[in-house]
């Protein structure tokens, strides 16, 4: 049903074989980006300050002004956008 539902809609499913770590690799590469681009020498005093500085470079920089290598060097926007 699971892969059905992702067919229909025109999804194509990222999971591997048990064992393969490959799923993943996206998030990990997102997550290293994050604390590479973002975090790295930044100090919090509370959660929100650190919440609020994720949300900020997720809404206003990755998805709108970083180019990204696996979307021919477009924004996520840009893909977002050609698509609708």
């Amino acid at each position: 049903m699971y892969r059905n539902l992702l067919l229909k809609h025109g999804f194509r499913c990222s999971m591997s074989r048990k064992g393969n770590c490959w799923d993943n690799a996206p998030m990990e590469s997102f997550w290293g980006k994050l604390k590479q681009e973002w975090l790295n020498d930044k100090r919090f005093r509370t959660r929100d300050e650190a919440r609020a500085a994720v949300f900020w470079y997720i809404e206003s920089y990755y998805h709108r002004k970083r180019l990204h290598a696996g979307n021919d060097y477009r924004t996520p926007m840009q893909i977002s956008q050609q698509t609708a």
